[in-house]
């Protein structure tokens, strides 16, 4: 379902001929075929396999390392530590979704000094094959001096607890704590008069919402080839969200020269914001140059849930004021999130996300980072922002049936709206959530009845939603006009969700020409301007963008040249649906004629553009969801779910609908079952997709995806972002609708049959 918004961008969308249409994805037969090349297809000549060994234990001193043995073993040809790092620096690198130290994340590849968490890497072997690699890091001696563990976000920030790194100080607001400290930062956003706000309300609630670490789920494992040359120069393949992320990550690690490293991204088995960093590449990288000879290294799936990023667990309390008509007066929250053993969680995001739906005149927001011993964390789909709106959308909930009001109707009381100023100071322009609200409340799920449960289960509905910013950064691509009318594009911005589609639609529609006459391809670092990563929801804005200005270039180039073969000025001729055309009418050229001749005669046409778009336009969505419980064993069935988002202007419809139903199928995951769950010693207990129980389709309902298109007016098509939001108000919604359900509010993820059980007092009653 569609629902189109009056305003509109420069040209109407329904006057667009490619745009909103749903033609077959271009990687689509590759990918359905086994022709699409993954991480795992990789083969180079004489090409070792790799290992990697780690950690035990959650917290240790490492003590000594003894590599002699492994290194004499027949068959391998490198080992190495953190030792082989050749410097560790304190830089600060900005991956767009995930801001990283260089001198930690160093550590977190290869350990240096210390081990923080079970999994954390401590050597690597490369072998002749993978049985001689695997035997080798068994004859690794670790001698670990073991450390208490920190596991809580909350008894981490407690003076006397276990320090991870007795150098680290907490930064807040803008100076260092005068004591090391697991509180990496402490942030503040502040609007207006908190205290009056809270004075001005009748009514006041304030609870406690936690969360855990969880996985984004993605399918294919971290992977990573690596073939220093003789020549110095270093390629790279691997499975990754950001190509040039990659090289900028390995050119400090590695302290080698940019120019003397390219990074070939493969087809990425999922992401979701969990591949923006870098895990093997580096280690790899070092096996090489040590060998000389190509190093392959792949993660097992235990390795991926102990040592790969998940998102951060939380603990969030929030207070909320309100007059008696609904009118939120003022909103205070401490929001504390777990960033793993080194920082970078960003509670800040979290901070701007949680209330940015509401017109609240009085705002307190405290945001803290903390380190404790689990891997650090890594973004997943609009990272921080989920965990916050479970907390907002659930005490807006309670509020809601405080005050006798219909939840929607309390949202549409206090909605953002162009011109609400955000708890950042900036104002936003032309945006869509009233209209998600409207939408959820006309849709047909919404105006139906719950319907009778099964007999002896319980069934409730849920609301609620959710922001995320989207992103811009660097972008850039080329295209080149071939003979037979077809357009060869080439841009850097790695395909997950169906982006060589969405990019090169929006050639096509500036240049007037069919979509199947639209060739687009990934390329490598070495053979395309920078790119930022595939993340935050920038791509098919930002590399859109960058079509859109490769077209443009192409269509000012084909008119001086029409100019040529029309002996007419290039003043009197004009660019329109896929013709250069003379102004007084009398004659034109279309685009398959043009590029037969300009490849003809004279130097080929290829569009250039390298962009750096500032106008992304936020997203907004509200979610519906119904459910049934079995109050006897806990058992949650989702039996209905309807998401209606603002989605700008729908490139290509279909793929706005996968993500949004992906995002709430993730959500409803991360709601009822998902969950990192350790023991007292650190050790992760549901280390595999048997125990760590993720939705499937026996799960899930048909994901019903509305989609609101307000146009964003900083895009030249009115594009906003659509893949981090969906993912934002599954978690409340599921929750609001239990509460429903049972009478009884669950403060805790995931709302598993054990945590009801242990925290409602009704299950199994």
């Amino acid at each position: 379902m569609a629902i189109k918004s009056p305003e509109k961008p420069a040209a109407a969308t329904s006057s667009y001929k490619v745009i909103g249409t749903r033609p077959v994805r271009p990687d689509g037969a590759d990918k359905v075929t086994g022709r699409a090349v993954y991480g795992a297809d990789i083969r180079l000549p004489n090409m070792l396999r790799g290992r990697v060994l780690r950690s035990p234990y959650a917290h240790a001193n490492i003590k000594r390392i003894d590599t002699s043995k492994a290194a004499a073993l027949p068959g391998v040809k490198a080992v190495v530590t953190g030792a082989d790092w050749p410097g560790i620096s304190n830089k600060i690198e900005d991956l767009g979704e995930d801001t990283v130290n260089l001198g930690d994340l160093a550590k977190n590849l290869l350990a240096v000094g210390k081990v923080l968490y079970k999994g954390h890497a401590v050597a690597a072997v490369a072998a002749l094959d993978d049985a001689t690699a695997q035997k080798a890091l068994g004859l690794i001696e670790v001698e670990y001096e073991q450390l208490p563990v920190v596991l809580d976000v909350r008894e981490s920030m407690k003076p006397g607890a276990p320090l991870l790194d007795d150098k680290r100080f907490t930064d807040s607001l803008g100076t260092k704590s005068s004591e090391p400290s697991n509180v990496a930062r402490h942030i503040r956003f502040e609007l207006g008069d908190v205290a009056k706000g809270f004075a001005q309300a009748d009514v006041t609630l304030e609870h406690e919402y936690r969360t855990t670490m969880v996985h984004q789920g993605y399918i294919e494992p971290h992977n990573a080839t690596a073939l220093w040359g003789s020549d110095d120069n270093l390629t790279v393949w691997c499975s990754t969200q950001g190509a040039f992320a990659v090289r900028d990550n390995l050119v400090e690690l590695l302290k080698h020269p940019t120019g003397k490293i390219k990074v070939v991204p493969l087809e990425i088995g999922g992401g979701f914001g969990g591949k923006l960093g870098v895990y093997l590449e580096p280690v790899a990288a070092l096996l090489s140059k040590k060998s000389g000879r190509p190093v392959q290294l792949f993660m097992s799936r235990t390795e991926v849930f102990e040592a790969s990023g998940p998102a951060p667990g939380t603990s969030i309390s929030i207070k909320i004021g309100a007059t008696k008509d609904g009118r939120i007066t003022a909103a205070q929250a401490d929001l504390a999130y777990e960033d793993g053993a080194y920082p970078g969680a960003g509670a800040g995001a979290g901070c701007m996300c949680m209330l940015a739906p509401y017109d609240i005149p009085n705002i307190l927001l405290d945001g803290r980072d903390t380190v404790v011993n689990k891997p650090k964390t890594a973004a997943y789909r609009a990272p921080s922002a989920p965990q916050a709106a479970f907390a907002a959308e659930s005490l807006l909930d309670e509020l809601a049936e405080k005050l006798g009001m219909d939840p929607l109707e309390l949202r549409l009381k206090n909605a953002s709206h162009e011109g609400t100023r955000q708890v950042n100071g900036q104002t936003f322009r032309r945006i869509g959530y009233i209209e998600t609200l409207e939408a959820a409340k006309a849709s047909a799920h919404f105006a139906s009845p719950l319907g009778q449960p099964a007999p002896g289960k319980k069934r409730g509905r849920g609301v609620a939603s959710g922001f995320w910013f989207n992103g811009g950064f660097k972008s850039s691509a080329y295209a080149q006009v071939n003979a037979d009318g077809s357009v060869s594009l080439v841009e850097g911005s790695v395909d997950i969700g169906g982006t060589r589609a969405s990019i090169g639609m929006q050639l096509a529609e500036t240049l007037g020409i069919p979509f199947d006459k639209v060739k687009p391809t990934v390329a490598d670092t070495d053979s395309v301007g920078y790119n930022a990563m595939t993340g935050g929801s920038r791509t098919t804005f930002a590399s859109g963008w960058a079509a859109y200005e490769v077209g443009m270039d192409i269509r000012r180039q084909l008119v001086e040249r029409a100019a040529e073969f029309m002996e007419r000025a290039a003043d009197d001729l004009e660019y329109v649906d896929g013709e250069v055309r003379s102004k007084t009418g009398d004659s034109k050229m279309t685009f398959a004629e043009l590029a037969a001749k300009v490849n003809g005669r004279g130097a080929p046409v290829v569009g250039r553009a390298a962009v750096s778009p500032m106008g992304a336009g936020p997203a907004f969505a509200t979610h519906i969801v119904d459910v049934e419980v079995d109050p006897e064993t806990g058992k949650v069935d989702v039996l209905r779910y309807t998401a209606v988002q603002d989605v700008g202007t729908a490139i290509h419809p279909s793929y706005v609908e996968g993500q949004i139903q992906g995002g709430a199928a993730q959500g409803i995951g991360w709601a009822l079952n998902e969950e990192y769950f350790y023991d007292d010693k650190g050790v992760l207990r549901n280390s595999s997709f048997l125990d760590y129980r993720m939705p499937t389709t026996l799960d899930l309902p048909l994901i019903d995806a509305v989609l609101v298109e307000v146009p964003n007016p900083g895009h030249p098509y009115g594009v906003r972002g659509v893949g981090e939001v969906p993912l934002v108000p599954p978690m409340a919604a599921v929750s609001n609708a239990l509460h429903q359900a049972l009478g009884v509010r669950v403060r805790e993820l995931p709302m598993s049959p054990r945590r009801l059980l242990e925290e409602t007092g009704v299950i199994g009653k």
